[in-house]
């Protein structure tokens, strides 16, 4: 019996000859199902080149004109994930917020987007309003995070991100008895040879169990900032399945974005979205 293909990627640009539907293609030149390329096709993991431009391709009938460029990134581990529902937190009309559940991307890869808060928004609102990414957390990460619904929105809120005026706070639980009961400090070791600064006030110790929860500020949005700092000074992030050694567990990761605050860009006025 031949093995089930669990990977794979095809890129190819359709020759002359009979008209095909998108997914009789692939099911023709990968040896997959239409069912399992159908499936591919709804999650994101089809791309058709528009204008030299990647777009993803969803619909199964869509007819192929010759010379057009497609490509199949098929990863069947992916696909059969069930991604974690983010919940709706406030609508902004122009923006919204969400609280992503650890486990869910904050956007797609080549594979596919069902495992992505910005696909999820993009469902939620029955395809009826257009999501943009302005920012991201990391996929292990659970919290706060803002998804806006059109480009002028998209650029206002990425600017309050770019200009720092957007207070990020995180709620930390790390390894080792850390500083001071109420006590405050400061990370600024450079990440990847740029300025990095979190800074921190130390909530509480638990002594039985060693460790520190703190409340993190970051000034700076450098790759897993907040993880690759802690760990640097020996107190990684209780269940950081990259960084740290003896902080793992099976509850996940104890860091959580619990607040934005910000001038809101269209009504002018201050607001919070806290957990």
């Amino acid at each position: 019996m031949q093995k089930a293909l669990s990977w794979l990627e095809f890129s190819t640009s359709v020759e002359k000859g009979p008209q095909m539907t998108a997914c009789d293609f692939l099911a023709s030149k990968t040896g997959l199902s239409k069912m399992k390329i159908k499936d591919a096709m709804n999650k994101g993991a089809v791309w058709i080149k528009k204008k030299d431009r990647l777009h993803r391709l969803r619909k199964a009938t869509s007819l192929l004109q010759a010379g057009v460029h497609i490509e199949l990134h098929y990863d069947a581990g992916l696909l059969s994930l069930v991604p974690p529902n983010p919940v709706l937190i406030s609508d902004q009309a122009h923006y919204s917020a969400w609280r992503k559940p650890a486990g869910l991307m904050a956007q797609g890869t080549r594979f596919g987007d069902h495992c992505s808060l910005l696909r999820q928004a993009e469902l939620f609102f029955h395809l009826k309003r257009p999501v943009f990414l302005v920012h991201r957390l990391d996929r292990e990460s659970d919290g706060i995070m803002l998804i806006a619904h059109s480009k002028e929105a998209a650029a206002k809120l990425s600017a309050l991100f770019q200009k720092k005026e957007i207070v990020k706070e995180y709620r930390v639980e790390v390894l080792g008895i850390l500083g001071d009961q109420d006590g405050k400090g400061t990370l600024d070791t450079p990440l990847d040879g740029k300025t990095a600064v979190t800074d921190y006030v130390v909530l509480a110790h638990d002594l039985q169990k060693n460790t520190t929860n703190i409340s993190a500020f970051i000034k700076t949005g450098r790759l897993h900032q907040i993880r690759r700092h802690f760990d640097m000074v020996g107190h990684p992030v209780i269940g950081d399945p990259r960084y740290g050694k003896g902080n793992k567990n099976r509850e996940g990761m104890k860091l959580t974005a619990v607040s934005l605050k910000f001038r809101c860009p269209f009504t002018h006025r201050n607001v919070e979205f806290r957990i």
